[in-house]
């Protein structure tokens, strides 16, 4: 017994002296066979290297999660120093059959393993009996030389939340507000948590949250870092889940109802140590309250169901606007600001005897960032002027929007002149349908009704010719035979 205790009072003090000869992950599943009683587990495994994080341990349909333990190991051989630790998942059968375990990668120390599946036979409850010369090493020779017995965990009180915010509580339909779920975890707070399948969690979130009248602009959160914040005068770290702007596509309030997030809480030994376990996987559920945000109309206006909402300027350009009838040319109608972008229409603009438009081409830019989405889309005209002169643009370029800046209707409008040189291409559409010289005859052609007896002779000669030539093809297929 003097021998275990030296060799682990050296483990203690040598494990940070001796160099690390070793280091490597492995990751191992549980026996083919198990009783339906029995656990099986998934064991991760750092050889000469510290267990920093590790992903989630696999969903298996089948087994359900028992919980997580960690156990670690040092040992000393000819003078070297190896240690290991390891997190061990234990899966309880929900009934007797074959389970799949499929393949999975798992990331540990920020490295992915891959890891093939197998098959689990799950059998009938196993009577469990206890081998008399295994409660000798029941206990850890760690444990009895600090004479510690079972490890007790005790539940810390945690000082963090689930909010579900939003930037405005009351919007025009169409008008764009930012809806926020994040964690918040208090400065103060002592309890250890983690996040616990997230994705699957927030796939499910969302189903609820998402309003079916609304149009979404994902922010799309890929990885999610703390930023500290400020709330009635206490420090809290935010951990943004999910960002979206939304914007109603009518005017029925938008309700976003009470989720739930899980979260894994470690409960810790009342009595921690070196060796033994220092806390243990438990899970709680955080929930956000109900939210509404007030939706109201626009105000009247004979485009208040077609127009955009948001804040915008016009950026308009033109190569010159020095042009030639009969040439085209390009206008560019750009509009940028803040809003929903993908819902901008173009300007209604007409053709007319001064110039020939044709349909735009169409680009949109779209950027989501600080919680404001905004951009521009862009509508390049090519248009044709057909009479020489000086004209504004704003006469044929206008685009009404709701500005909610000023909480009223506002016009952007092209503040370009043009000016047209050249001949007068207003009746060249004419020109170039000329119906030929058949219809030229119509202006000295009179509207006299007049008989037409006179010609009934040219019918007869017809009449005539076609006798003549069926006759002399008879005669000369006769001939021909005859012959």
């Amino acid at each position: 017994m003097a021998i275990l205790r030296l060799y682990f009072l050296l483990g203690i003090f040598i494990t940070g002296i001796w160099s690390v000869q070793a280091q490597g992950v492995q990751i191992t599943l549980g026996p083919d066979e198990i009783g339906e009683n029995q656990a099986w587990t998934i064991s991760v495994t750092v050889q000469n290297d510290r267990l920093k994080n590790y992903d989630n341990f696999p969903d298996i349909e089948g087994f359900r999660k028992r919980g997580t333990s960690t156990q670690s190991t040092t040992n000393i051989v000819n003078g070297q120093v190896s240690s290991s630790q390891s997190v061990i998942m234990t899966y309880l059968p929900i009934r007797q059959g074959t389970v799949t375990v499929p393949s999975f990668t798992m990331k540990v120390n920020d490295k992915p393993i891959k890891v093939a599946g197998k098959k689990v036979k799950v059998g009938a409850p196993v009577q469990q009996q206890r081998d008399p010369f295994k409660s000798l090493f029941d206990k850890s020779p760690a444990d009895e030389f600090f004479g510690r017995n079972e490890t007790e965990f005790v539940d810390v009180k945690d000082d963090a939340f689930l909010a579900l915010t939003t930037s405005k509580d009351e919007v025009y339909a169409g008008e764009g507000f930012n809806a926020t779920l994040s964690f918040y975890v208090s400065e103060d707070n002592r309890a250890p948590l983690q996040f616990h399948e997230l994705g699957k969690q927030l796939s499910d979130i969302l189903k609820k949250v998402k309003p079916d009248n609304c149009w979404e602009e994902n922010f799309n959160i890929e990885n999610i870092e703390g930023e500290n914040v400020q709330i009635n005068g206490r420090g809290y770290t935010q951990y943004k889940i999910y960002q979206a702007t939304y914007y109603p596509l009518n005017a029925e309030n938008i309700v976003f109802p009470k989720v739930g997030l899980e979260m894994i809480k470690y409960k810790v030994a009342k009595n921690p140590s070196f060796f033994g376990q220092n806390r243990k996987e438990d899970f709680k559920t955080f929930y956000s309250q109900p939210k509404t945000v007030r939706v109201k109309e626009l105000p009247p206006h004979p485009l208040r169901d077609m127009v955009a909402v948001g804040n915008y300027q016009l950026y308009e350009h033109m190569p010159t606007t020095d042009i030639e009838t009969g040439k085209s040319s390009s206008y560019v109608f750009n509009i940028f600001g803040e809003g929903n972008i993908s819902a901008i229409e173009k300007p209604i603009v007409k053709n007319n005897d001064t110039f020939e438009f044709y349909e735009p081409n169409v680009r949109q830019d779209i950027n989501r960032e600080g919680g404001r989405v905004s951009g521009t889309k862009s509508f390049n005209y090519f248009l044709i002027p057909k009479e020489p002169g000086q004209y504004q643009l704003k006469d044929y370029f206008q685009w009404v929007f709701f500005n909610t800046n000023k909480n009223r209707y506002d016009t952007l409008r092209s503040k370009l002149t043009v000016y047209v040189t050249g001949e007068s291409k207003k009746n060249e559409a004419i020109e170039s349908n000329d119906a030929g010289a058949f219809y030229d005859k119509i202006a000295s052609a009179d509207n006299i009704i007049q008989s037409r007896q006179d010609n009934d002779w040219i019918k007869t000669a017809l009449s005539l010719f076609t006798i003549v030539i069926l006759g002399a093809s008879v005669y000369l297929m006769f001939k021909k035979q005859s012959a």
